[in-house]
């Protein structure tokens, strides 16, 4: 059966949190903001916070950064999924991918429709895996991260959810 397994001790994982904007900083940046609350409150740790504009260089170079320290679990992206020209988030991840995982997407875009109708179809979220480490692109709207945080990932991310988790693959992710 679905669900958390409460007999099983909660691990806690460090996840990295970057907003991608040319406009917000630590003041204005609300979807940055709620996705570190539920972070901690679930019982992860935030392991750093980081806001840089839509420049796609830019967001390889610090995704991939975080990606080789062995200290970060997890990355989650806010911002720069959309169809615009300065939207390239979606690109920095997919370039640094070694395995995508569609169906965050698709889940995602699922959930979305359930509360936007049709508008869900123009979010491009993604989710990957490199170096061992876990990345989501989540759209930069506040809803939309707490939509994907509190519909998905506050379960993927528990190692109690069953019947699997993306936790309990974790010391898998690197076998050859």
């Amino acid at each position: 059966m679905a669900g958390i397994d409460e007999s099983i001790p909660f691990v806690s994982i460090n996840i990295a949190v970057l907003t991608v904007s040319d406009t917000r900083d630590l003041h204005n940046d609300t979807s940055g903001e709620v996705l570190c609350e539920r972070i901690i409150e679930k019982g992860h740790r935030v392991y750093e916070r980081q806001i840089l504009p839509d420049d796609q260089v830019a967001l390889r170079k610090q995704l991939g950064a975080w990606c080789a320290n062995q200290n970060v679990d997890a990355i989650i992206t806010t911002g720069g999924t959309g169809v615009t020209g300065r939207d390239v988030t979606v690109e920095a991840h997919r370039a640094l991918y070694e395995k995508e995982i569609p169906g965050f997407g698709e889940l995602f875009r699922w959930v979305s429709f359930q509360k936007i109708g049709t508008s869900a179809v123009q979010s491009r979220s993604t989710a990957g895996v490199c170096m061992g480490t876990y990345l989501f692109a989540l759209p930069g709207s506040t809803g939309a991260c707490k939509d994907a945080w509190d519909e998905i990932l506050t379960y993927q991310l528990d190692n109690r959810q069953r019947p699997c988790n993306f936790v309990e693959l974790m010391p898998r992710l690197l076998e050859k």
